[in-house]
């Protein structure tokens, strides 16, 4: 019986290894960005962002050679207390510092029998001390970046440090009015959800009903048509740019989300379609024609047969035709420019010219894949469904 369970955990172990490995692979360039999406500038700039999972430089000299007397929290003694800033405030550098471990305490060396700290780690215990003593209260995570990407800020610090000193530039106005400037992400996410929803929508709703004309409905020539459907998705979007555009300066859609809803809808819907008909034909028959006795017309069994059974269907169009829209940038840098910026195009202004910035572009590349992340997480229960739409048992 061991044996058996030991043979079946050994012929799943490649499947585990992989799925692991590929969790690993996208979870851990997630939870680093949003890490350092979190950590203040000079952070960023200067470590790692795995650096926040290891205890400050100078917790670990700290304990060796002053928590004994001390106390991990630096009050112990009330007349050496570690956490009060003016004494904290007596050694600033590793030099006083060590000056004061060299002193004799009541005519004993300071620190009895242990050895004095090196020049490197008396630097890095005063530098704790400091934090300890919250004389250096900056925090090791911060909410400034995503406030600083959303309102698109470029100035010599961050958006709320300058507007609480009043050196903002003079297109800040330091209120709620600031999320709309068009250099920031807040603008641009409201652009992004303009153009995403109705470029989603409308291909699963004319999909919807060419599915089940497809699928349920007689009429000539239907397979033929079915069969260029299919054949257009090998059409790549890229060759059309240059004549659909063309065509929308002549007809005034350039640079109008109308354009963009349309251009989306149009290389949508042969996938949409193709994945709809395949769900829909594998309803039963009997039910259609049970509900084409009792009286039912197209529009009713559509509406109330189709549209609750193809849920999965439906949702698995929406995850794909979402992300595919929302994380595009080659359509809506074609048609709409940088005149109507949405997110993926904002990120890429994030970066300063002289490269500074990467705390900003973390931040805002977060933002961007939230949305995503929520829709996928709350449709996923029908994704699988959906993709096995018109499999058959072999």
């Amino acid at each position: 019986m061991n044996r058996d369970k030991i043979n079946k955990f050994f012929d799943k172990l490649p499947t585990h290894v992989i799925i692991l490995f590929t969790m690993a692979v996208w979870i851990i360039p997630t939870v680093g960005l949003l890490i350092t999406s979190l950590r203040p500038p000079q952070a960023v700039g200067n470590t790692g962002w795995w650096t926040v999972l290891s205890p400050p430089p100078g917790a670990a000299p700290y304990s060796q050679y002053c928590a004994s007397c001390h106390g991990a929290d630096g009050a112990t003694l009330p007349e050496a207390d570690l956490s009060n800033p003016e004494l904290v405030g007596q050694y600033p550098r590793s030099l006083q510092l060590l000056a004061a471990l060299r002193q004799d305490i009541n005519g004993q060396p300071h620190m009895g029998d242990i050895p004095l700290p090196s020049a490197q780690e008396a630097a890095d215990i005063a530098v704790y001390l400091r934090q300890l003593s919250e004389i250096d209260a900056s925090s090791q995570f911060t909410f400034n970046n995503y406030i600083d990407a959303l309102v698109g800020y470029r100035g010599r610090s961050t958006y709320t440090a300058d507007c609480a000193a009043g050196t903002q530039p003079p297109d800040i106005n330091c209120n709620t009015s600031d999320l709309l400037n068009p250099r920031g992400m807040g603008r641009a996410f409201l652009n992004s959800l303009i153009l995403t929803i109705p470029a989603t929508i409308l291909p699963i709703l004319f999909a919807a009903f060419a599915g089940y004309a497809f699928a349920w409905l007689d009429f000539k020539g239907r397979f033929v048509l079915f069969a260029l459907l299919v054949g257009l998705q090998v059409v790549p979007l890229q060759m059309t740019l240059v004549p659909i555009s063309r065509f929308y300066a002549q007809v005034g859609l350039n640079g109008t989300f109308l354009g963009v809803w349309l251009f989306h809808t149009g290389f949508g819907m042969p996938y949409a379609i193709y994945l709809m008909r395949n769900f829909l034909g594998t309803l039963p028959r009997d039910l259609f024609e049970s509900a084409y006795l009792d009286g039912a017309s197209h529009w009713t069994a559509f509406r109330q047969l189709v549209i609750p059974l193809a849920m999965p269907a439906i949702a698995s169009l929406g995850i794909f035709q979402f992300l595919w829209v929302w994380n595009d940038l080659l359509v809506a840098l074609v048609f709409l420019g940088g005149t109507t910026p949405v997110m993926t195009y904002q990120i890429s202004n994030m970066v300063t010219s002289l490269g500074s910035g990467w705390q900003v572009l973390t931040a805002a590349a977060f933002l961007s894949m939230l949305l995503p992340m929520i829709v996928f997480f709350s449709l996923q229960r029908y994704f699988v469904r959906g993709m096995l739409a018109g499999a058959v048992k072999g």
